[in-house]
């Protein structure tokens, strides 16, 4: 096979593991980083900001944001992303990965810094501005999905592609680690500094003024790991795929490469436009060539992908219940309202720190040993039955003796969430589709990720609600209940492992044998 290939594609493919693979993860990873932060801190001061400017004169318990504020608040970035999955993902086949790389990186700094500033001391216009900015800081997050992933696959080797592609996600978990470290200091800081009673002993005073600049500081810290890194971005030359096979330069693609690599590469210009020409290069995206050949593929990643977020996103909504039912957070009530932030942030860190980050890093270690399909399918069925588990004997958790038990196996969903669909879902699509539609496909496999996020996050905030519309959450109507949405994630994990058969495996494989571009060089495949 590598007689085929360009000398400059194998010479990546079978390249040692080198300095530039780590300094390729930790760039490519920052944005993953700022990603996992930005969504992820928004949940720590939503409680804040309800306390803040929604204080209901006389109320027996803190004020909360109404429903539709807080599925805006934490939704709108969602939208976000979707449409910048789609828009760059498009833009980085279009106009090469680098270039657009930039431009992601920019947004997510400037529309992290502008979410913390507001215009205006009334609520609307607060809540109005954090949403909108947040909607672009969304945008530039869905741009490094695709734009990450594909860099990293083309920079690899094919014998560790797979860990490195997973360790540029698995840096989602240390901005989820430093989101909560970070709260957890600010917060603790102003605690000290401006004492304040709790709310049942001075509802007023327990939300002390400088209490607004603890939220905005949070969101604002966001813009500095991804600014870091952004000299670094730019310095990074194109990835070779593209240049050669895309932009059809092979002679740029051999020096960018030589001095990346540090070894003499030959520029196969001649090659490059055999390949070029070749009808399997020919066909355009959807077409019926490319349903043919990949339309499977993209179905198994798009609906894996969106099945997986449905409950992976489900999981806030249950977090803080559980949090509280487990004395972890005492009742808002007994605390002022910079304590409450302190308490949420430790709790969500503890859960980062014991389940969200290990999963990561044994799909890193254990991918390119065991493959992506036995990740995925391990980690659905796992997930369905953990699901089930917490399910069905429902009532039996909710008793006090028995809820360690239930947080146990609630994190070890997670553990398999993470080891397990939430990394393979990432990387597969990086793999498996040509170079000139891989960024493209990889932000449509992405984007139906988000719209099962949305789902997961919103449609099961409706249906948790308890039956009794009398003890749903004030402003909800009546849900299914706790019980059967669980029952329902687990026959959404379920459809997660069959689907999964739809996907192929690409362990060991080079990018060219796995999108068929190869098979060209010599014809109608080889």
């Amino acid at each position: 096979m590598a007689g085929d290939q360009l000398q400059v594609l194998n010479a990546l493919d079978v390249a040692k593991t080198q300095w530039y693979h780590f300094t390729a993860i930790i760039i490519a990873g920052m944005g993953f980083f700022t990603d996992a932060y930005d969504l992820f801190c928004i949940s720590l001061v939503t409680k804040l900001l309800g306390r803040i400017y929604y204080h209901v004169e006389g109320a027996a318990k803190p004020g909360t944001l109404p429903p539709n504020v807080s599925a805006a608040v934490n939704g709108v970035a969602f939208c976000g992303t979707l449409a910048g999955q789609l828009f760059f993902g498009w833009l980085g086949d279009k106009m090469g990965r680098k270039r657009v790389y930039g431009m992601t990186l920019m947004l997510m700094c400037l529309c992290s810094v502008a979410s913390g500033l507001s215009f205006g001391k009334d609520p609307k216009a607060v809540m109005a501005t954090l949403c909108f900015f947040r909607f672009w800081l969304g945008f530039g997050i869905g741009g490094d999905y695709p734009l990450s992933a594909t860099i990293m696959s083309e920079y690899a080797n094919k014998k560790t592609r797979g860990a490195f592609i997973a360790a540029v996600f698995a840096m989602q978990g240390f901005g989820i680690l430093a989101g909560g470290m970070f709260a957890i200091i600010i917060s603790a800081a102003f605690d000290a500094r401006f004492h304040a009673p709790a709310y049942e002993v001075d509802p007023i005073g327990s939300t002390v003024p400088q209490a607004d600049y603890v939220w905005r500081i949070i969101l604002m810290v966001g813009a500095l790991p991804a600014a870091l890194t952004y000299y670094w971005r730019m310095k990074m030359p194109e990835t070779a795929r593209y240049t050669a096979l895309v932009a059809k330069n092979a002679k740029q693609a051999a020096a960018d490469m030589s001095r990346v690599l540090q070894v003499d590469i030959e520029a196969e210009q001649q090659k490059v436009e055999q390949i070029a020409e070749k009808p399997a290069n020919a066909f355009g995206l959807f077409s019926k060539e490319f349903l043919s050949r990949h339309g499977l593929h993209l179905l198994g990643t798009t609906t894996t992908w969106f099945l997986l977020d449905i409950a992976f996103y489900s999981q806030n909504l249950f977090q803080k219940d559980i949090f509280s039912a487990i004395g972890w957070i005492p009742p808002a009530k007994t605390m002022n309202a910079i304590r409450e932030v302190y308490k949420i942030a430790r709790a969500q860190t503890l859960i980062a720190l014991c389940s969200t980050v290990p999963g990561y890093w044994f799909t890193v270690a254990l991918i390119d040993k065991i493959g992506r399909f036995a990740i995925q399918i391990l980690g659905f069925s796992m997930m369905t039955v953990f699901m089930f588990v917490l399910a069905i004997p429902y009532n039996h958790w909710t008793h006090k003796d028995n809820r360690i038990g239930f947080v146990v196996v609630y994190s070890l969903t997670f553990f398999f969430a993470n080891f397990g669909p939430n990394a393979t879902t990432f990387v597969v699509p990086a793999e498996i589709f040509p170079a000139r539609f891989r960024s493209t496909c990889h932000g449509i496999s992405a984007a139906s990720g988000k719209l099962g996020a949305m789902v997961g996050a919103f449609g099961f905030l409706y249906l948790a609600q308890n039956q009794d519309k009398a003890k749903a959450d004030a402003g909800y109507p009546a849900g299914i209940g706790v019980r059967n949405s669980l029952l329902v994630l687990g026959v959404i994990n379920f459809l997660g492992t069959v689907f999964t058969f739809l996907v192929p495996e690409s362990k060991g494989k080079s990018l060219e044998e796995m999108s068929g571009e190869n098979e060209d060089l010599n014809g109608e495949g080889a």
